[in-house]
C-alpha cells in the first residue's frame, strides 16, 4: 500500500500527524510532509483513517 499527497490542496490541519507521527509531519507552513510513501502493515489502518478524516481530502491509498 502506497500514500499520496497533494502538498498543494493541502489546508494545513494537522488531522493526519494526529493520527500517525510515523507517516505524517508538517512543514513550517504547516503543509503535510509525507515521511514515507510506502505504508507498513501496522500503519495501514492509521493510514485508511488520516485519508477518511482529511477534510480537504489530499490524501490518497494507492
Amino acid at each position: 500500500m502506497k500514500l499520496e499527497a497533494d502538498r498543494r490542496a493541502c489546508i494545513s490541519s494537522g488531522n493526519c500527524v494526529m493520527t500517525s507521527e510515523a507517516l505524517f509531519d508538517q512543514d513550517d507552513d504547516g503543509v503535510v510532509v509525507l515521511l514515507t510513501e510506502d505504508v507498513p502493515e501496522s500503519e495501514e489502518a492509521n493510514a485508511r483513517e488520516a485519508v477518511a478524516i482529511c477534510p480537504a481530502s489530499v490524501l490518497r491509498l494507492v
